[in-house]
């Protein structure tokens, strides 16, 4: 008696186990199907083998990835991790243009440098094109403390802002980038970070200025970008340059063409500009930025039925593009996904159904089709209704 009821009670078991299972294959369906589409559509694949210890050729917008090779490997990023250090200063700082002492300990860092001396005065938004364009270190520790108090609390602002950004792979400790082995990032981390930055106004205007004047103590600090490729590559906006001995030579370079902005990472290469630039012309030979679906798009008008109107206009919010090549958009198709007709009343901005963006046969993106406006009914139960609602209110 004692061993039927043991194996009945294990029969029990396995069964609410696999039931468990297949409610968890079933919930994790849409997992599957993003999956699937990642595969389908595919990396992009440019023609080219670079000699970066880590590189990557990336889409701002959508994450699209062109060409990398071992973009997710740890190594050190030299002065690229000022993009970090600015992005980090520009969200948490209310007021970059008021002047303020620099800190006495931001004086004199080893390696590059903006000269700083004792008890200059500078705002914040001196002091990050002095970062950006001149890759100050001593300009990075002036911000570290004006921002966060102290270098450990800034890099504490930093890490939080690459996981911000979708960093999952990176550690900072310094806001400069000078060698140290707890101090990382990978090539896919930075461009996460750099596309994420590049959405802010002010740094997207500081990094791709070519030169520019800040305070000094006698005379103006004249500025000069580093980055070359602001000068031969059309549609360059930025990001930075970078090199240290463990680090090699590493560029972090961004170009938009046509509202198609991509962003190209190297690490410890040494002819970054001339590669960084052959990477992001091959992008933009191959590669389109597709607007499938524009913003607020009207879809059509439907029919209303008891309604005061016969129809009621309807229309989509979100717009979704995509880089594609030409071969891939002959793919693409647009299906709307709506019922035969509507009956009143008929709310304003009601969700009614949805368009759905295919390549192939395979879903890449859907957004909710709402009513403009709202459709009355003209049946009186309705009226009478509508009335002693707005009379409970």
């Amino acid at each position: 008696m004692t061993n039927s009821l043991s194996r009945y009670i294990s029969i029990i078991c396995f069964l609410m186990v696999l039931v468990i299972c297949i409610t968890a294959l079933c919930k994790m369906d849409g997992a599957f199907v993003v999956a699937e589409i990642i595969d389908e559509i595919g990396d992009g694949s440019i023609e080219y083998h670079s000699s970066a210890k880590a590189c990557v050729v990336l889409d701002s917008g959508s994450g699209r990835i062109f060409y990398q090779r071992n973009s997710d490997t740890r190594l050190a990023l030299a002065s690229t991790t000022k993009i970090v250090t600015a992005i980090t200063a520009i969200e948490n700082c209310s007021d970059l243009d008021t002047k303020f002492k620099v800190d006495d300990r931001a004086i004199g860092i080893y390696g590059t440098s903006i000269y700083l001396q004792r008890g200059e005065e500078l705002s914040t938004r001196e002091l990050l094109y002095g970062l950006m364009l001149r890759s100050g270190n001593d300009a990075a520790t002036a911000i570290a403390y004006h921002v966060g108090g102290s270098v450990e609390k800034f890099c504490e602002m930093m890490n939080a802002t690459a996981k911000k950004a979708g960093a999952i792979n990176s550690n900072f400790c310094n806001p400069h980038g000078l060698d140290d082995p707890n101090h990382y990032t990978t090539a896919m981390d930075l461009a996460k970070i750099t596309a994420y930055a590049l959405e802010n106004p002010t740094f997207s205007e500081i990094v791709k200025t070519k030169s520019t004047k800040i305070a000094g103590v006698d005379n103006e600090r004249y500025l000069v970008n580093k980055n070359k490729l602001l000068n031969n590559l059309k549609g360059c906006i930025g990001v930075k340059t970078g090199f240290t001995d463990d680090a090699g030579r590493c560029l972090v370079s961004a170009c938009e063409r046509d509202n198609f902005k991509v962003v190209c990472v190297v690490l410890n290469c040494g002819p970054m500009f001339e590669e960084s630039a052959d990477m992001l012309e091959a992008v933009y030979n191959k590669y389109q930025n597709v607007e499938v679906l524009e913003p607020y798009h009207y879809v059509r008008s439907i029919p209303v039925e008891n309604g005061e109107e016969n129809s009621a206009e309807l229309y989509s919010k979100k717009g979704f593009s995509y880089p594609l090549s030409s071969q891939e958009y002959e793919k693409i198709s647009v299906v709307y996904d709506l019922p035969e007709s509507l009956c009143a009343p008929v709310d304003s901005e009601k969700a009614v159904g949805k368009v759905k963006v295919y390549y192939d046969k395979h879903l890449i993106f859907s957004e909710e089709i709402y009513t403009m406006k709202g459709v009355e009914s003209k049946l009186i139960k309705d009226k009478l209704k509508s009335i002693l609602d707005n009379w409970s209110i």
